[in-house]
């Protein structure tokens, strides 16, 4: 008899053409195929949760070495930096992920609906993993099985279970940091609202401390607790975002490394060849090369 694993693992794999990274029918719901292992990639996980459906995935994530694999779940509670690679996959049995993305506007709503209450986190991580229980991998099962359904039986019930998911989420073992938040006033809330400034504002020269005060937020206690939740300084973080992106640009085609580094606020193609190369381990060109070959 197959697991709840293996069927959601089935029922999504219909629904998309091969390798790659896919948007789905249901708002919000994406699934990854790997057939094949990988070398590490810097990247940001996106507020998500990622259950893991099969094969194999190692994270670097500040000082952390996390490995997750089928029958667990990733929470990132916020946009975090990372390096990750695909440990485990092969054509016949390949890497596969359900990633829901979280909606910080509904999650902040259910917290106050259902008046749970926050409870002390001694790290202020805001990224790990935990075993998948029965509740929420049946959650997941429904909403998996909506893929096969019509778009109106979509667009009435996936909300439904995708709050029910939120709640799972906030009352299991990674709940707390993802109420912290998605709960105005915390200092983990006041980090999140600082990543949307830094990230609104990226290619733009930021004064941090300015953003420590737009926050409510002394200097010292918003650099203490901007590197507990993101484990990288606010500098770092506004680095790898822009490198991040002028990564992307290049890899739609449309930009060479010179305009890429130009339109992510870097003023020497000097500079920003070499702050690329340190991150992506190749300078710009190469690094696209090797990256789009087939």
């Amino acid at each position: 008899m197959k697991s709840k694993y293996d069927e959601i693992r089935d029922i999504i794999l219909k629904h998309i053409p091969g390798v790659g990274n896919y948007p789905t029918s249901i708002d919000g719901v994406r699934i990854v195929r790997r057939d094949n292992t990988t070398e590490f990639l810097k990247c940001f996980y996106n507020p998500s949760c990622i259950l893991v459906l099969q094969g194999l995935k190692q994270m670097l994530y500040g000082n952390e070495n996390i490995v997750y694999t089928k029958g667990q779940y990733v929470v990132s509670c916020t946009d975090i930096p990372v390096s990750s690679r695909v440990a485990e996959a092969n054509p016949e049995e390949p890497f596969v992920v359900l990633i829901l993305e979280l909606n910080s506007n509904l999650i902040s709503n259910l917290i106050l609906e259902t008046k749970l209450q926050n409870t002390a986190n001694t790290d202020g991580k805001a990224l790990a993993i935990a075993n998948t229980d029965e509740e929420l991998l049946d959650a997941f099962y429904r909403l998996a099985q909506l893929l096969d359904k019509s778009e109106a039986e979509q667009q009435i019930l996936s909300p439904i279970i995708i709050k029910e998911i939120y709640f799972r989420l906030l009352t299991g073992p990674l709940g707390s940091q993802l109420r912290l938040i998605n709960t105005n006033g915390t200092r983990s809330n006041q980090i999140a609202n600082a990543i949307s400034f830094i990230k609104e504002k990226y290619n733009e020269k930021l004064n941090m401390d300015e953003i420590a005060q737009k926050v409510n937020m002394a200097p010292s206690s918003f650099y203490r607790n901007f590197k507990k939740v993101t484990q990288v300084s606010p500098l770092q973080y506004q680095k790898q975002l822009k490198l991040n992106e002028a990564q992307r640009l290049m890899l739609s085609g449309n930009y060479d490394a010179a305009t890429a580094g130009y339109e992510v606020g870097y003023e020497s193609p000097t500079q920003f060849s070499r702050e690329y190369k340190k991150m992506f381990g190749n300078p710009p060109l190469k690094n696209i090369k090797e990256l789009t070959a087939v």
